[in-house]
């Protein structure tokens, strides 16, 4: 997963950063899927993923991903 994501990142970088600022970043959304045969695959990529505490999972999960984000 860690590959396909650097690859997706490789192939749009100019797109999504034409000008190479400094010092910018950006969340993406990432979904996955995997086979029976364990066979990864991308479904899609978000960037303005939804960040819905929605469970008790995701309500610890997204304030951590963000802070680690702003580390």
């Amino acid at each position: 997963m860690k590959k396909m994501a650097q690859d997706s990142m490789r192939a749009c970088s100019r797109k999504l950063d034409p000008n190479r600022k400094a010092y910018s970043w950006e969340i993406f959304g990432y979904d996955f899927m995997i086979d029976e045969d364990m066979n990864v695959w991308t479904i899609e990529v978000n960037t303005n993923p939804c960040f819905e505490l929605s469970s008790p999972y995701l309500a610890r999960l997204i304030p951590a991903m963000i802070e680690n984000a702003l580390k």
